[in-house]
């Protein structure tokens, strides 16, 4: 919470809620100087990110900076694009313009690395080598250098005519490794299943791997490898055996199946289901800057995407918002008496605070999870209304421990709030009942938001 009490020493708490950049409502940025031109800044990595979400905040930003004539050329290499506008009409002037290349988040380390990038985009947090490789440009798992900047579900998409509904975690290992390759195996009809996965350097992959396969398997080798979402969702809908991973932007016309994990129930990927992190195979997208790099521009650009427009812009291409906003709270299968009757005059928001492995610090998305419920608290829809704060844990510990630790991890919750002015009803915290992943994941230890 270093970064919450830092901001509460540089603003005064009657001006916090009006200074903060990431919720800003503003369309319009400090316009260009008059020496500005050519390439700001070039952003390199995650196809997922790239490919359509990237392009689009570029051009929301650029506008937003003054910048008339906004358009996309692609430039010689596949996969990659330059984004530019102009100052005026005069369009014999050079244009300000942000290069973008999408070839799979490993490729966005790299290019911070080898200097050709000053943003790096992935659909996967960096893993402890890439961090340990760029140390010098600053510690890459800090709050000033990681943010995530959308939220993404990993759907498992099946061809529309499939009758299978639901499969667990392990049966979509099975199926993948080759294990399984009939869906009559799975409850499907009698025909044999045709693998499509992405291709090795992409988030999409890294994510599946980690989430699906793990230490249980390891990917068949008669798999189609694709290096696009969108191209493995088409090949997909024209395989009726087939069966594939894409981001939840990519399903398209073909079928995204619900998962389950040991101990939940089959849960499909919804807009708000994703938006808590809930779903089995939510995930999230980042953004990496160098911190050695003195452009403003950068952290103008990613305070821009964070911002109420920003989220936005992530919204209408597909992906989730982290914008908190009432949700339907989804309680089929509920049947903790405590919980429901917690809950019975309140309203559920659309995120879910998560921590730092094994403890009760708040990660980075908390941390500007914390930033954002507290400037929607300050709107006039949110009037009279008072957040409730519940924890959850996980069954690794025994169930007097779990409560007393998803307790603790609530209050933490309520202290970040509070710093920022904002006052909580009582927490609760019920430990490790109603999972929403396996005993050991730490996916379960979680604070609900609601208000009442």
């Amino acid at each position: 919470m270093t970064h919450l009490i830092r901001i509460v020493k540089c603003w005064s708490r009657k001006l916090a809620l009006l200074a903060l950049p990431v919720v800003c409502h503003a369309t319009t940025l400090p316009p260009f100087t008059a020496d500005t031109q050519g390439v700001l800044f070039t952003i390199k990595g995650s196809n997922t990110v790239g490919a359509t979400l990237m392009p689009a905040l570029a051009e929301d930003f650029l506008r937003a900076k003054g910048l008339i004539k906004v358009t996309r050329l692609p430039l010689p290499s596949a996969n990659e694009i330059r984004v530019q506008g102009y100052v005026s009409n005069d369009l014999t002037t050079p244009p300000i313009a942000i290069d973008i290349a999408a070839h799979g988040s490993a490729t966005g380390f790299v290019g911070l690395l080898e200097g050709s990038a000053q943003l790096a985009m992935a659909s996967r947090p960096i893993k402890a080598k890439e961090a340990a490789s760029l140390a010098h440009l600053g510690d890459m798992n800090s709050f000033d250098a990681e943010k995530i900047i959308a939220i993404d579900g990993l759907a498992i998409i099946v061809h529309p005519n499939n009758p299978v509904q639901a499969l667990s975690i392990a049966q979509i290992a099975n199926i993948f490794a080759g294990r399984i390759s009939n869906w009559k195996a799975v409850g499907g009809l009698d025909e044999p299943i045709t693998l499509f996965a992405r291709d090795e350097n992409s988030g999409t992959w890294d994510t599946f791997n980690h989430l699906v396969l793990a230490k249980r398997a390891t990917l068949a080798t008669t798999a189609a490898r694709f290096e696009s979402n969108d191209q493995l969702s088409e090949a997909v809908t024209a395989s009726r055996g087939a069966i594939g991973f894409v981001g939840l932007a990519s399903i398209n016309q073909a079928k995204a199946l619900a998962l389950y994990d040991q101990g939940t129930e089959p849960l499909a990927p919804s807009i708000a289901r994703v938006a808590t992190e809930d779903y089995a195979l939510s995930r999230r997208l980042f953004i990496y800057r160098d911190l050695t790099e003195a452009n403003p521009l950068l952290k103008e650009f990613i305070a821009f995407m964070q911002s109420a427009q920003g989220q936005a812009r992530v919204q209408a291409v597909g992906y989730v918002s982290q914008h908190p906003k009432i949700v339907a709270p989804d309680l089929a299968g509920v049947d903790n008496k405590d919980y429901l009757a917690l809950v019975s005059n309140a309203q559920r928001l659309s995120v879910n605070i998560r921590f730092k492995a094994g403890s009760a610090e708040l990660d980075n998305k908390a941390q500007q999870d914390i930033l954002r419920l507290a400037s929607v608290m300050s709107h006039a829809d949110f009037s009279g209304k008072t957040p409730l704060l519940i924890g959850f844990g996980d069954a690794k510990n025994t169930e007097s421990r779990a409560r007393v630790l998803s307790k603790l991890r609530a209050s933490r919750v309520k202290a970040a709030l509070y710093a920022l002015g904002i006052h909580t009803a009582p927490v609760a915290g019920f430990g490790a009942v109603m999972p929403i992943a396996s005993a050991d994941n730490p996916r379960n230890q979680r604070v609900e938001i609601w208000v009442q």
